[in-house]
Formats: structure tokens, sequence, C-alpha cells
């Protein structure tokens, strides 16, 4: 029996568009995916930028070359984003420098105290099934999500 009436939906483009925001996080995790697979493929490293930073400040012979060129090209890579994009890059309004000097401090700090960064242990820890890297990306997660509460609660922005 063929259909004796059909209605004709029209959509417009607004409806189909994802948000941009989301696809830049996608791409983004995408490719500190790949960079990670990468470098564990290719040069046998896990890539942990607290342990390849780390490894500047306490140098092995040898070992010294390959951490120069990471670090140097997340440091070209971040100016280069700077500069094309200068809208993209958040400063840090209302803060001064002393503040996120403390910050940076505390930071490291709980990088060494945890062992790895969220690098380490959320990208490169987790695909390799390690526990202490599971235990520490729920760690990373439930301070954040204390810190926003409690920081919500008295007020803050």
């Amino acid at each position: 029996m063929a259909p004796t009436s059909f209605r004709l939906v029209v959509r417009r483009e607004e409806d189909y568009v994802i948000p941009i925001d989301w696809i830049h996080a996608l791409l983004g995790g995408g490719l500190i995916g790949l960079a990670a697979s990468l470098m564990m493929w290719g040069a046998g490293r896990i890539a942990g930028i607290s342990g390849i930073f780390g490894g500047l400040l306490s140098p092995s012979a040898g070992d010294i070359a390959w951490r120069v060129a990471f670090v140097g090209g997340l440091l070209a890579s971040g100016l280069a984003a700077t500069l094309a994009f200068p809208a993209a890059i958040a400063s840090p309004e209302g803060r001064s420098v002393v503040e996120v000097g403390i910050a940076g401090l505390l930071v490291g700090f709980g990088v060494r105290l945890g062992s790895g960064c969220t690098s380490g242990h959320g990208v490169c820890g987790l695909s390799r099934f390690s526990r202490r890297s599971l235990v520490a990306t729920l760690m990373f997660i439930a301070t954040g999500v204390l810190t926003v509460t409690v920081l919500r609660v008295l007020g803050a922005p």
C-alpha cells in the first residue's frame, strides 16, 4: 500500500551545528592522545610532562637533547598559538604575577607529591591500565570538584 501523503520537514542549519568549544576539546584531546602514542611507539617513552621537565633539572648523560626538544616544542607551540589566535589564549585577568607564580609553585608541588601530572597519569597511565594512575586521576578530579564547590559556597566567581 502506497502512502497517501507525506510531510516534508525543513530544518534550519543551526539545528545541526555542534558547539565549537566541544569540537576544539575533541580535537585537542585527540592530538594529545596521538602525541602520547607516537612518543610511546617512536621513542619508547611516556609523555608525562613533569617527568620530562624534571629530567632537565637532574639530567643524565645522553638524555638531555630529546627533553630539550620536547619542552622547546611545547613552548614554541604555545607561542605560535598565542600569535595566531590571541583571543583563544586566556590571560589571568585580575591576578597579579605573584599570585600566578604562587599557583604555579603549588601545581609543581602537587605534581611531585602525586608522582606525576595529569598528562602522565590521566593520558599515559590510564592507557597502560596503571592502578596508581587511576587513583591519581580520580584524586585530581575529586580535588577539582571539591575546590570548585568550596569556592562557590564562599561566593567566588
